[in-house]
């Protein structure tokens, strides 16, 4: 091996460390200097838009809606990488041609089960 200097990834390594916690520690210091320390009941109060809070703030979503917005966010993508497929059609053969029927066969498949198990249902 010989002569294998660790310097360069030393400094690097301290850069990186720096650069994370720099912020935060100038925050710190910024916090303690010029904010002002006056804990009470109006300071500590949940406020939230103008408004003080009425109810309890741990709602309970159902599943379904997560489900929901998945499916949203996968056909979106969907878009995204059918694109380019749609642009340069002409100049594909028919192994990417294959892929891209693939690809389509299997986004068809999640919604027939997304399908077959409601969840494209919004009640």
């Amino acid at each position: 091996m010989g002569n294998v200097s660790y310097l360069p990834i030393l400094v690097l390594l301290l850069g990186a460390v720096g650069f994370a916690v720099a912020p935060l520690a100038l925050a710190w210091l910024w916090a303690k200097k010029f904010s002002p320390a006056k804990p009470g009941r109006s300071k500590n109060a949940v406020y939230e838009c103008g408004l003080e809070s009425s109810d309890d703030a741990w709602v309970q979503f159902k599943p379904g809606y997560y489900l929901y917005a998945i499916l949203f966010l996968v056909f979106d993508v969907e878009v995204v990488f059918l694109l380019p497929f749609a642009t340069a059609l002409t100049g594909f053969g028919l192994g990417e041609c294959l892929a891209v029927f693939v690809f389509l066969f299997l986004l068809i498949a999640g919604l027939a089960w997304a399908w077959h198990k409601k969840v494209l249902t919004w009640t």
